[in-house]
């Protein structure tokens, strides 16, 4: 059985482009996988906070100095990465927020970015630990970036990229869907996405 772990980051909850294009990729997901599970972790109904101090220091405990207090300040985190470990696959949909990913988003991802757990470090530098997964992210941005001067400003996809590959987790597809600011931009490449989805899918039964 497949599972999905879908990741919403929108504050914007009714209306959000974001989880509207999450909403279209999970029923064809669910369609293609009908005994598979779905795990919706939603960081706007379920706030991750900002990573505390005694979590950092609990995961760099010895594990001959681990505490009741360690093992409470680090629970978050071990639940998290165990929901993590879980899913075959992860779909992230993440709206552009001042030319990064939002808060809440960075906020799980320092949870789950841990060593031993999720990445390891030798002489070479960062490897991941979670190699047997894909991830597949929806960005929205309300201007056009890619191709224009505006591209050296967006933090965003670089940065998941950077960061999902440490962990090992390969991004098969980013859709990125800009230029909902206006309506006739928005609608014509929402269009497009739309079809990139059903690329993947139909792709999918052909196999």
């Amino acid at each position: 059985m497949k599972t999905l772990l879908r990741i919403d980051t929108s504050s914007r909850v009714a209306g959000s482009h974001s989880r509207m294009l999450a909403d279209y990729f999970e029923g064809l997901w669910m369609r293609d996988h009908p005994e598979g599970k779905v795990i919706n972790r939603d960081l706007v109904k379920q706030q991750v906070p900002h990573i505390p101090n005694r979590t950092i220091e609990g995961f760099y405990t010895p594990k001959e100095n681990v505490t009741s207090a360690t093992l409470q300040a680090t629970a978050l985190s071990d639940e998290l990465i165990s929901e993590l470990k879980s899913a075959d696959e992860l779909l992230i949909s993440s709206p552009l927020y001042n030319l990064n990913i939002p808060s809440n988003l960075k906020a799980y991802i320092d949870h789950v970015t841990r060593i031993g757990h999720t990445f390891g470090i030798n002489e070479n530098g960062y490897y991941g630990l979670l190699t047997n997964k894909k991830a597949y992210v929806i960005t929205v941005k309300g201007g056009i970036y890619r191709g224009t001067i505006m591209e050296q400003f967006d933090f965003q996809e670089p940065y998941l990229y950077a960061i999902l590959g440490q962990m090992g987790i390969k991004v098969e597809k980013l859709f990125s869907l800009e230029g909902t600011s206006d309506e006739k931009v928005r609608a014509e490449n929402q269009k497009e996405i739309y079809k990139s989805i059903d690329e993947i899918f139909n792709h999918n039964e052909n196999e």
